[in-house]
C-alpha cells in the first residue's frame, strides 16, 4: 500500500473516531443533561406558583439578612399573600431570602439556589432539601456561614408557627456543614439572641 493511501486511511480512521465522539457527547446531552434542565426549570416554576399562591390580604413577613459587619441578623419586613399549606409558606420564606436585601444585607440563599422540597413533621421539624448550589452560596468564614443557617431558621421558625426547627438537608442527604463550620447532623432551633435589636 502506498503512502498516500496509508494517509488517507489514518485520515479516514480519524475522522470516524471524531464523529463517533461527538455523537456519544450529543446522546448523553440530549438523554441526560437535558431532563435535569428541564426539571429543575419545573421547580423553579413550581417554587414562583408557591410565592404567588397566595389568595388572602397582604401580611407582613419578617425575614432576617446576615450583616458580617455587625455580626448578626438584622430583620427586614416584606408584604405577602401567604399560600394555604405551610410548606408552600416555607417555599415563600426562602423565596424572599433568595431575592435579597432591601438594605444591601448578606445574601443566605441566591436566586440560584433551588429549593429541592420541603416536608414538615408532626414534631414541628422542617426538612428543605437544597440543592448543591448552597454549597457554593455560602460565603466561607465561620460566621458568615453560621449567619447564612440562622438567616433560613429563624426567617422560617419566625414566619410559620408550626415550625419548632429546621433540618437543611442537600441533594436529599444529610450534610455535616456547608462550609466547614455550622454544625448540620442535627435539626436547628432558632436563636433569637443573633437578632439585632435597636437602631
Amino acid at each position: 500500500m502506498s503512502r498516500r493511501a496509508k494517509l488517507l486511511w489514518l485520515a479516514l480512521l480519524l475522522v470516524f473516531a471524531g464523529g463517533l465522539f461527538y455523537l456519544r457527547s450529543l446522546a448523553k446531552r440530549i438523554f441526560f443533561e437535558l431532563p435535569l434542565h428541564s426539571d429543575e426549570s419545573a421547580k423553579a416554576r413550581l417554587n414562583e406558583a408557591a410565592l404567588q399562591s397566595g389568595t388572602g390580604p397582604n401580611e407582613i413577613a419578617v425575614l432576617y439578612f446576615p450583616s458580617l459587619n455587625e455580626r448578626k441578623l438584622v430583620a427586614e419586613s416584606r408584604p405577602v399573600k401567604w399560600a394555604p399549606t405551610s410548606d408552600d409558606r416555607v417555599r415563600q420564606v426562602l423565596l424572599g431570602l433568595a431575592a435579597g436585601s432591601h438594605q444591601g444585607l448578606g445574601h443566605p440563599l441566591t436566586a440560584s439556589t433551588n429549593v429541592r422540597a420541603v416536608f414538615l413533621t408532626l414534631d414541628g421539624t422542617a426538612y428543605v432539601d437544597f440543592s448543591n448550589d448552597l454549597f457554593s452560596t455560602i460565603s466561607p468564614g465561620i460566621e458568615s456561614e453560621s449567619l447564612s443557617v440562622y438567616s433560613i431558621v429563624n426567617s422560617i421558625t419566625t414566619n410559620i408557627p408550626l415550625v419548632k426547627r429546621v433540618k437543611i438537608l442537600i441533594q436529599g442527604q444529610e450534610v455535616e456543614t456547608l462550609g466547614g463550620h455550622a454544625d448540620l447532623t442535627e435539626a436547628i432551633v432558632p436563636d433569637p439572641t443573633l437578632v439585632k435589636t435597636g437602631p
